[in-house]
């Protein structure tokens, strides 16, 4: 009977079920922890031992005293600009770029398309890339977070491999009713690859996101940390007296944990709200370029 499975093939599908089910279980189960921990008592979390499958003692105090602390809403304000403003200027320069060496004919293509892949293997070093930013002088400057990582050479190639796709009748059909190359780009190439597009804002905005590395070594005012950063100073230097006011002394060390936890969730929670919209179109274009036709 066509469809039907043999014990051997039910066997298998089986224990694969079985296999990813526990992966997931796995992966998903480190965040539930945090996820647990910070809505805990204090005190009663750190006498708990082994594995969390729920919250010991439920508790809001951990949020409350994350909210209250001033640097975590100035955080947030700054990670939404540098997010925002940095995804949208990484989208549209390499849409440019992938654009002009994507087309037939243009000059050099390949040459600048290995110069870009170069850089990819071989880069300056973290030195040179520190006096380039002082040298234009951005440095204590929200732009430092933004335009030395302008445009990824690896989303780059992604997206010009995307724009490789589009049919080039489609371009001749275009400049046969005058349109130029930006209302080629903007009306028919990027239309085309919205799945691309997608990918590349899902990309630039995680990256953002999670950047922190680049605000410790450019930025030195506190009030243009992003959150991430303000999140590395609470976790490593355990700068959590600002939130422990009317704390006990005993109970002081217990609540500096949970607020670790309860941090961690605040700043993970977001960018894992926004991939379930822009899923379907994540697995759209890791696929490009596997099939030709």
């Amino acid at each position: 009977m066509p469809g039907k499975l043999t014990p051997g093939e039910r066997t298998f599908e089986f224990c694969n079920y079985l296999f990813l089910v526990l992966l997931s279980l796995l992966t998903l189960y480190p965040f539930l922890y945090v996820l647990f921990a910070s809505l805990s008592d204090p005190s009663q979390l750190y006498q708990a031992r082994g594995i969390l499958w729920k919250p010991v003692g439920f508790s809001f105090e951990s949020y409350m005293r994350v909210f209250e602390n001033p640097m975590i809403p100035k955080g947030y304000l700054n990670t939404l600009f540098y997010v925002l403003l940095g995804t949208t200027l990484n989208v549209f320069m390499t849409a440019l770029g992938a654009y002009g060496l994507s087309r037939q004919g243009v000059m050099w293509r390949n040459a600048i398309m290995f110069m870009i892949v170069f850089t990819m293997f071989f880069q300056g070093g973290l030195v040179p890339l520190y006096l380039l930013v002082g040298d234009i002088g951005l440095l204590d400057n929200r732009l430092a977070l933004i335009l030395p990582t302008l445009i990824s050479a690896y989303n780059l190639i992604i997206m010009r491999t995307a724009f490789q796709g589009v049919p080039a009748a489609l371009e001749e059909s275009a400049r046969i009713d005058g349109a130029n190359d930006m209302v080629i780009l903007f009306r028919v190439i990027i239309p085309l690859s919205l799945p691309v597009m997608a990918v590349m804002v899902l990309f630039y905005g995680v990256q953002h996101w999670n950047a922190w590395f680049h605000a410790l070594i450019f930025l030195r005012t506190r009030e243009l940390f992003p959150l991430q950063l303000i999140l590395r100073e609470i976790l490593i230097q355990n700068s959590t007296d600002n939130m422990l006011t009317g704390v006990g002394g005993g109970d002081t060390q217990f609540v500096s944990e949970t607020i670790k936890y309860a941090t961690i969730i605040v700043a993970t929670v977001p960018i894992l709200l926004l991939y379930p919209f822009l899923q379907k179109y994540f697995v759209k274009g890791v696929m490009i370029g596997a099939i030709k036709e």
